[in-house]
């Protein structure tokens, strides 16, 4: 039942959002809307101000919709550009991910790359070492939402050890 109401969220989501993925005019954001118990937030994609996400591989670019992601809990659209790949990484965030447009590619440690169209959902729980990346053919449009400020630590891989002194 759970999953059912993930998947129901997921695809509502994708479907109430498919204006996200039009290219918007930069020159023409407007600041974010303030949120309130009563009243609507009515944020058309063209108003969204994209802007480089912090802590972020250069070329990631963010919208905040509500929170910070800089300091804590947050839900934001980002984008990567096609092509995009990060390298084998973690987050602070246990992190949940819908896509809007194009194909995600995730890639979990030691195991093959998962291609992830729009209206796939991923969930990554803080400290799950993987790559992300997007397909070539387009951009990658994505709903995150993250429990806690947004990073990326990249994982370094093992040094090498000297050889052994006779």
């Amino acid at each position: 039942m759970r999953l059912r109401s993930v998947l129901a969220f997921s695809l509502s989501f994708v479907l109430a959002t498919a204006a996200l993925a039009q290219k918007s005019e930069a020159g023409k954001a407007k600041p974010a809307p303030k949120a309130s118990a009563s009243a609507p937030v009515v944020w058309p994609a063209g108003d969204l101000k994209w802007t480089d996400v912090e802590g972020a591989p250069p070329g990631v670019k963010g919208a905040t919709l509500f929170g910070d992601p800089a300091k804590g809990p947050f839900g934001a659209v980002q984008k990567f550009p096609a092509g995009f790949s990060a390298p084998l990484h973690t987050h602070s965030a246990d992190l949940r991910i819908v896509v809007v447009s194009g194909t995600v590619i995730h890639g979990p440690e030691g195991k093959p790359e998962v291609r992830l169209p729009a209206g796939s959902y991923l969930y990554l729980p803080s400290t799950y070492r993987h790559t992300t990346g997007c397909d070539k053919a387009s951009e990658c449009v994505f709903f995150i939402e993250g429990n806690r400020k947004f990073d990326v630590k990249v994982v370094e891989p093992p040094k090498a050890k000297a050889p052994a002194k006779k």
